[in-house]
């Protein structure tokens, strides 16, 4: 695989469309500083999938292109193509085929970037992939740039690592290895996934088959209650329908029971009514007796109660001045009491006052004391608590302060720690393949958009087609339909109108129809079938032949003669047609024949007979008949000489030629019909051929329309999260910069807030100290407060209470003594009320003990009349008793009556309220058993007649028992155990095909780490023992080796150790800068020489070398042109003159560059002879 050519335009300074030809292995590019040389470099990094602006040298990707120079504007977008020759097809695969292999990049100045392989659009993904594993690629060891052997030297191990996977051709490896451990990570998810999902349905089936076993014997156990609840209803409504007619009996009985006591009731209230009517009678006489009797008592109550009023008067007054003596005694007595008592009184008070002062005096003075020292407590009790915010102030500030230190420093780090995620964050941030994509998408898009677009108006034309197509259809269907049945008809017409024909024609002989199918003459032709007469003459003609119109036409009759005497019992007619008979042609009318054509064969029998317009006219010409003539309308009037007949109606005789007419049109029109379905039927064909075409069409476009709305969709889909995902990076990016700013600025403002709290929480502490000491002071002068108002409360307690104990019992005295002064005052003014009280008692006595004797004598003569009332009374009330006696047992008798009805009323009511009840019970449960669907005739006929509802419903009951032992039923656990079952068996081939799968992935990790390691060591055994050959070539001796930083071939980082002639071993760092780039130049030797890349770029490596080494160094390369083809850009002389083919970087024009080639061994040749 060798590199041909360079295709540039647009790209930085090559502004005009420029080939770079690559002719041989050793290919020099020379031009001033500045022109452009290092573009060329920068362009194969680019085209090969380079995505860093920063690796071209620029700040965006759209740096690539031409900007513009003082002489031109800038262009849109830049190109560069690299052609590679294949022809010993070292690339492999689906490119092995190929002679040749062009690689094209093109940018525009929205960044999007294309990519094509071989002429056809690719992702960057396709092209980097082509180069795995052949050294190539946009930072492989291949491209030696301005600064790519510092990174190379001063690469970590991890880093070097990865040229030599390239050098071995694993790095391909790594890229599998990655997507395997990928999809081996996805799958263990899945798997997690699945597994949780599974363990779930497992429960889930468990509990499911519990719920669906309770439910399949919940549904079999409600069936059997249901039947159960049925049959028990059945046999409540037999059993209530058997009381409903005992109820009924009962009514009836109830009924003539209440009939028979409403009578007797009637009998009984009549007689009241006629004892009340003597009892108002005897009330009325008894009410007279009772007035006067009344009148005389209260008289005699008047005066007894006036006898007594005085005694009680007399008594009252004797008893009053008994107690008022009672009550002067007792009154001295208690005064004298009070009066001894006030006098002790008076005796204590003087003796207490003199104490009670002293006392106050000495509670004031203890009082006094206590004040001042609960003042200086006071005193210092205020001085406590403001020394104690002071304290408490410094306290909390110191507190605060430390915790803000400790927030401030967490808060440093932290913002510096965010500092270095948003820097890193930032770094890795690259949105130019996303605008690449989305440029592309977009592009894609509008193309699929007018695709479809495209589609769909095609669509749109067929479906309208389509619809006039089928509407065509429908048209010619409907006609086809029509002309169909129209054949029919016409067909089942001429089918009964042959079928007649014939039957009229041949009749219904076997024999006949035999001998007619031996000689051939079953469809001969008959004469009626020869018979072209004018329609009107029709019927004419078929009355004169008669039975001549079923003979059968023959040519000859000479054929037949013979075999006509072998017919027996058979009426048979055969007319030669052949053999013409000559008719009279002396006719004095118009005949029948006339109206025939001329070569019917039986013409003559017709020339006779004449023509008449109706029957008067045939009349009127029969007496000029001569014999054998004969007269005959068109309506069948046949007249001759002698006799008359009338054809008007002759069954199977009459109508044969105008059925034969109109079998012929028949025919004809059937003929043409058909000819017309054909044309119907063609026409139908080809159009539902049509139909079916336009259908397949509209199918066909229908899919490319799915297709390309699903292309269009997921093309939407990918540019609007390609577009959100450049947007948000972008967004996140200013966010980024925008908040690295922020915590700039806030880490300087918590450094300057920090040193800020330290140097107060330094003046806090020193504050602290002086704190100390006035602590310790207050507390000393505390105690001594405390002692001192301890003592001044207690002297102050002391003698309070003893004041206070003298003035209460002086106010005690007080109080004792003007309650005394009181009691003595109130008993003075009692004894007085009483002595008045005396007196007017004694002159009551002497008033009322004088009329006494007047009102006994009265009492006397009112007590003699009261006695001659009583026995009136007596007499008048002993006649009101017995009718009022008579009137109770009446009374009782109607209300034992009234009872006794309203008992049978009652009994009736509910009587009837229980028919009633019982036959809203029967209609409730007819309703029931109705609205479940089921007979109550039916189930009772099923029913045994010795069930019985007591043993029904105690199976009702164990069934019902049995449901609630059930518990709670889940009935849609049926179809969910199901459901679940079918999800948990796919399920499990899914866990099986993931645990397949992931076998398969692990088994693929093995073999490619096993490859890898292998593929490793072997390529570093062999790049170590190319190094340790090619350095001691550049350096003129010395020694270099590679050595692994640890034992994990497959992660394990590789560094270099150099040991240049006349110094000790060293690592390749400690090395100067010469030093530094020979060993690199040796090492990417070692690894060409190892795998050889198609081709080597080395951008001014010499620079750094003096001549010496530039010489070695030159050598090494014309040593491995052999196999690599090496482009190189130099200033140097040395290394120009190993160089085939100089390329030639100028800028005549400012900014732009330009080539000019030449090749050296024809420059030489020329030069020699010259």
């Amino acid at each position: 695989m060798r590199l041909r050519k360079i295709k540039l335009s647009g790209f930085k300074s090559f502004v005009d469309p420029t080939t770079l030809i690559v002719p041989t292995n050793l290919t020099g590019v020379v031009g001033p500083n500045g022109c452009g040389k290092s573009n060329i470099i920068d362009a194969v990094m680019w085209v090969m999938g380079e995505s860093s602006a920063k690796h071209l040298r620029g700040d965006a990707l759209t740096d690539v292109i031409f900007n513009g120079s003082s002489a031109r504007n800038p262009v849109g977008q830049a190109s560069v193509e690299l052609m590679f020759d294949n022809t010993e097809n070292k690339l492999g695969g689906q490119y092995a085929s190929y002679d040749e292999i062009s690689i094209k990049r093109q940018i525009n100045r929205e960044s999007i970037s294309t990519y094509f392989l071989n002429g056809t659009r690719c992702r960057r993904r396709d092209i980097t992939a082509i180069f795995l594993g052949t050294g190539l690629g946009p930072r492989s060891y291949a491209i030696i740039e301005q600064g790519m052997i510092s990174r190379l030297i001063e690469a970590k191990p991890e880093e070097l690592r990865t040229f030599i996977e390239e050098a071995a051709g694993i790095s391909k490896y790594r890229e599998r290895r990655r997507e395997t451990e990928n999809r081996i990570r996805n799958t263990r998810e899945n798997i997690a996934r699945l597994n949780d999902i599974l363990e779930e349905l497992d429960k889930q089936l468990k509990h499911l088959q519990r719920q669906a076993k309770a439910a399949e014997r919940y549904q079999l156990l409600k069936k059997e209650q249901r039947q159960l609840e049925a049959e028990i209803q059945a046999l409540n409504w037999k059993s209530l329908n058997e009381l409903a007619g005992k109820q009924l009996q009962e009514i009836r009985e109830h009924e003539n029971r209440v009939e028979a006591a409403v009578s007797d009731q009637r009998i009984v209230e009549k007689e009241i009514v006629q004892h009340r009517e003597s009892l108002t009678t005897a009330n009325e006489d008894y009410n007279e007796v009772q007035s006067e009797y009344y009148r005389v008592g209260g008289e005699i109550s008047r005066l007894e109660q006036k006898i007594q009023h005085i005694n009680e008067k007399i008594q009252d007054a004797r008893l009053g001045l008994e107690q008022i003596n009672t009550e002067q005694q007792q009154l001295t007595e208690q005064l004298e009491q009070d009066e001894e008592q006030l006098k002790q009184l008076a005796t204590t008070r003087e003796g207490l006052e003199p104490q009670l002062k002293g006392s106050r005096e000495e509670s004031d003075k203890a009082y006094s004391w206590l004040t001042e020292s609960e003042q200086a407590m006071q005193a210092w009790q205020t001085e406590w608590e403001e020394f104690n915010r002071t304290a408490n102030g410094y306290s909390r500030r110191s507190e605060v302060a430390r915790t803000r230190i400790e927030h401030l420093n967490d808060s440093l780090e932290e913002i510096r720690q965010r500092q270095r995620n948003l820097k890193q964050e930032l770094e890795e941030m690259d949105t130019s393949d996303s605008e690449t994509a989305i440029k592309q998408n977009d592009t894609e898009l509008k193309s699929a958009s007018k695709t479809r677009d495209e589609i769909e108006k095609s669509l749109k034309h067929k479906r309208e087609t389509l619809q006039s197509t089928r509407k065509l259809h429908q048209d010619q269907t409907r006609a086809l339909n029509l002309q169909r049945s129209q054949c029919q008809k016409l067909e089942g017409s001429l089918a009964s109108l042959e079928a007649l024909q014939r039957n009229a024609m041949t009749g219904s002989n076997p024999t006949l129809k035999k001998w007619l199918q031996k000689h051939d003459l079953e469809n001969a032709p008959r004469l009626a079938q020869r018979v072209v007469v004018e329609t009107e003459w029709a019927c004419a003609v078929e009355s004169v032949l008669g039975r001549f119109m079923q003979d059968i036409c023959i040519d000859d009759l000479s054929d037949y003669l013979d075999e006509i005497s072998n017919l027996n019992g058979s009426e048979l007619g055969l007319i030669g047609t052949s053999e013409q008979v000559a008719a009279e042609n002396q006719s004095r009318f118009p005949s029948l024949a006339d109206k025939l054509k001329d070569d019917f064969p039986l013409r003559h029998l017709l020339s006779t007979v004449y023509l008449a317009d109706d029957i008067q006219a045939a009349i009127g010409m029969r007496s000029n008949l001569t014999g054998g003539e004969s007269v005959i309308t068109a309506d069948g009037f046949w007249i001759g000489q002698n006799w008359i007949r009338v054809c008007r109606s002759n069954g199977q005789q009459t109508g044969v030629i105008n059925r034969e007419k109109e079998i012929q049109k028949l025919k004809f029109e059937l003929d043409k019909a058909q000819g017309k379905l054909v044309d119907l039927e063609s026409a139908a064909s080809d159009t539902l051929t049509q139909l079916e075409s336009l259908e397949q069409e509209i199918h066909e476009l229908q899919a490319q329309l799915n297709r390309q709305e699903q292309k269009v969709s997921e093309l939407k889909a990918t540019l609007t999260t390609d577009k959100a995902g450049v947007e948000q990076a972008r967004s996140r990016s200013e966010r980024i910069e925008d908040e690295l700013e922020e915590l700039h600025d806030q880490e300087q403002e918590e450094i300057q807030e920090m040193d800020n709290v330290n140097a107060e929480l330094e003046r806090i502490e020193s504050e602290e100290s002086e704190l100390q000491k006035q602590h310790a002071e207050l507390v000393a002068l505390k105690e001594k407060h405390q002692d001192t108002l301890r003592k001044a409360r207690e002297l102050w307690q002391k003698t309070h209470e003893e004041s206070h104990g003298i003035a209460l019992q002086l106010e005690s005295i007080s109080s004792q003594r003007a309650s005394l002064e009181q009691s003595i005052k109130r008993s003075q003014i009692q004894s007085d009320h009483l002595i008045k009280r005396g007196d007017e008692l004694e002159n009551t006595i002497s008033e009322n003990q004088a009329p006494v004797g007047e009102i006994k004598i009265e009492l006397e003569e009112k007590l003699t009349q009261k006695v001659e009332s009583e026995k009136k009374l007596s007499e008048a009330r002993g006649k009101v008793q017995n009718i009022e006696s008579d009137l109770r047992e009446k009374e009782q008798l109607r209300i034992t009556h009234e009872n006794r009805v309203q008992e049978l009323r009652s009994g009736l009511e509910r009587a009837r309220l229980d028919i009633q009840e019982t036959r809203v019970r029967l209609q409730t449960i007819e309703e029931k058993l109705a609205e479940s669907g089921q007979n109550i005739k039916d189930i009772l006929a099923m029913l045994s007649e010795e069930a019985e509802i007591s043993t029904w419903r105690d199976n009702l009951d164990k069934v019902s028992q049995k449901i609630h032992r059930l518990g709670p039923i889940n009935l849609a656990a049926i179809d969910e155990f199901t459901q679940v079952s079918e999800r948990k068996s796919y399920l499990d081939k899914q866990d099986k095909d993931l645990h397949d799968a992931l076998q398969t992935l692990e088994s693929a990790i093995q073999k490619i780490d096993k490859e890898s390691r292998s593929r490793f060591k072997d390529t570093f055994d062999q790049l170590n023992a190319n190094l340790k050959e090619l350095f001691p070539q550049l350096f003129g001796g010395g020694m270099s080796y590679l050595e692994l930083t640890g034992d994990d071939l497959l992660e394990t980082g590789v560094t270099v150790m150099a040991r240049p002639p006349g110094k000790r071993n060293s690592t390749i760092h400690l090395l100067s800068g010469g030093e530094k780039a020979l060993t690199a130049v040796a090492l990417v030797f070692s690894i060409f020489k190892l795998n050889p890349a198609p081709f080597c770029i080395l951008d001014e490596v010499d620079a750094p070398l003096d001549d010496a080494n530039i010489g070695r160094f030159s050598e090494l390369v014309v040593s491995m042109s052999d196999d690599i083809q090496f482009i190189f850009i130099t200033h140097n002389k040395i290394t120009m003159e190993i160089a085939h083919q100089l390329l030639g970087v100028t800028m005549h024009e400012a900014g732009v560059s330009r080539l000019v080639s030449v090749d050296v061994d024809e420059a030489v040749k020329m030069a020699a002879t010259a």
